[in-house]
Parts: structure tokens; C-alpha cells; sequence
């Protein structure tokens, strides 16, 4: 099983994805809580030169609250990250599959509202 829902896409930068992708997660209900410039971190800490990659961690609240009221400590697995890569061609865009990433909880329920942030996740990743 992939645990990524991936796009890749050519003709825009990384600034345009960024804002794009923002806006996709808005429209489906989801925030940026988080987000962290992997390229910059690595210059800055370590001098190493990275193409650029950013991880936005984002949240819908009404599936946040009904998988932590199923399973308190889901929270531990949250927010869903969203990453943003520069690679050969264009920008690459992958959503973590909160399916695959469940699976450490048996627990049928918590499934049930994975599969729902999973179709909303591939739709953010479609509609960027």
C-alpha cells in the first residue's frame, strides 16, 4: 500500500503550488497549522543545498475532533502533513493517505473517518 496521494506537476514554481495548494486544503475545510522550509532548515543547521521542499501540516477540525473522540491518542498521528518538492520538471504534491497511516489502530470506526479525510485529501491534491 502507498502512503502518499501524489501529483506532480509542471509549468508553475514552487511559490505557485504553495498558494495553490493552500487554497485547495481551505476550500476543503482544511488549515495549515504547521509548516516547515526543509530547504532553508537544512542550509541554516547543516549547509547542505536542497532543491526545494516544504511540509505544510494541515487540519480539518471536524475530522480532527471525530477521530480524537474515537481514539484520544490519534493526536500523536496529526496533523495530515502535505509536502511540496521540487523535483526534475516541475513541483511534486503528496498528501499523506490517513488510511495507511491508521493502520497502527485497529479500530473500525477510526477507518471509517480516515477513508473520509483520504477523499478529501486526494481531492486537495487534484483541485492544486
Amino acid at each position: 500500500m502507498t502512503y502518499t496521494i501524489n501529483r506532480m506537476i509542471t509549468g508553475a514554481g514552487i511559490d505557485d503550488i504553495d498558494t495553490r495548494t493552500r487554497e485547495a486544503l481551505a476550500n476543503h475545510g482544511f488549515g495549515v497549522l504547521t509548516e516547515i522550509d526543509v530547504k532553508a532548515t537544512m542550509k541554516k543547521k547543516l549547509d547542505i543545498e536542497l532543491p526545494g521542499y516544504r511540509i505544510l501540516g494541515a487540519c480539518n477540525p471536524k475530522m480532527a475532533h471525530q477521530a480524537i473522540g474515537i481514539e484520544p491518542r490519534v493526536g500523536a498521528m496529526l496533523p495530515c502533513n502535505v509536502i511540496l518538492r521540487e523535483v526534475e520538471g516541475g513541483v511534486e504534491v503528496s498528501a499523506i493517505d490517513p488510511v495507511a497511516s491508521m493502520q497502527a489502530i485497529e479500530d473500525n470506526d477510526l477507518t471509517a473517518v480516515a477513508g473520509q479525510v483520504r477523499e478529501m485529501l486526494a481531492q486537495v491534491v487534484k483541485d492544486v
